[in-house]
């Protein structure tokens, strides 16, 4: 069932969508990740055209160490937005826990002269730490 059939169905609004967002996010602080999994996976089903959900539940699955389930989710959330560097460096990551020491080390490369300066200490950091 398409995405805008589920909204209909339910009634749904952004709004809706946006609450359920918020209670996951706070699951998310509280450290509750299966609840906040189960929610974010949820909203990919009803509104499978966010990339904040899916780059939310790369991170979460990164986070317990599950690199598999991280990089699909990540993969997913680039076809969205390609050039999220919060996404780009959470691949890398996904990479390294993999195994995939060349590629991540490529990413990290190529994220090191992004804008965002916190990304590229934290890329300069991932190079140092597996190379």
């Amino acid at each position: 069932m398409a995405s805008e059939q589920w909204l209909d169905l339910l009634g749904w609004t952004d709004t809706e969508l946006d609450g359920i967002r918020f209670v996951a996010y706070s699951y998310i602080r509280q450290g509750h990740y299966e609840v906040a999994i189960t929610l974010l996976e949820a909203l990919i089903i009803i509104s499978e055209k966010n990339p904040y959900d899916l780059q939310t539940l790369g991170a979460i699955y990164l986070q317990l160490g599950n690199g598999v389930k991280a990089l699909n989710f990540l993969e997913k959330a680039l076809k969205l937005e390609p050039n999220n560097y919060i996404t780009l460096l959470n691949r890398a990551k996904a990479l390294f826990i993999l195994g995939y020491i060349k590629q991540g080390a490529k990413e990290c490369k190529l994220l090191i002269p992004c804008p965002n300066k916190t990304v590229t200490q934290e890329a300069e950091a991932l190079l140092l730490s597996f190379s």
